[in-house]
């Protein structure tokens, strides 16, 4: 777990902060994009292992750089989870269903903000079994 890069793409300042501090204290490294023009070339020039996406954003939202970030040989394996407080009951669906490998609601959980993370990092790092 130590040392690994998460970007955090968010408009919202005090957000970004409280998922700065909470990742920072557990020895994660982060580097923050205050919107998704900006988290698009962060993802390109840093590889993080795992991005924390807002889908509302100025400029491009957070489904538009995911769309981005799938067509692109070098980020689309990064696993994103979506952090929105727009989401509610089968829309969640629809976020999912647009390629995010997992969703967090705001307020966000710290603790179950971890688990989802530590759950996608741990399936990336995994060995793959010969076919």
């Amino acid at each position: 777990m130590a040392n690994e890069l998460i970007l955090i793409v968010e408009d919202d300042d005090n957000s970004r902060k409280l998922l700065r501090d909470a990742l920072q204290v557990i020895g994660y490294e982060t580097a923050e994009a205050e919107n998704g023009e900006i988290g698009l070339r962060l993802a390109a020039e840093r590889r993080p292992a795992l991005i924390l996406m807002d889908i509302q954003m100025p400029g491009i939202s957070g489904f538009e750089a995911l769309r981005s970030l799938r067509s692109d040989p070098d980020t689309r394996a990064i696993p994103v989870i979506a952090v929105t407080a727009s989401v509610m009951g089968a829309q969640q669906n629809d976020v999912l269903r647009a390629g995010f490998d997992g969703l967090e609601s705001k307020p966000v959980s710290i603790v179950g903000l971890l688990r989802k993370m530590r759950a996608l990092l741990d399936r990336q790092s995994a060995p793959s079994l010969p076919t």
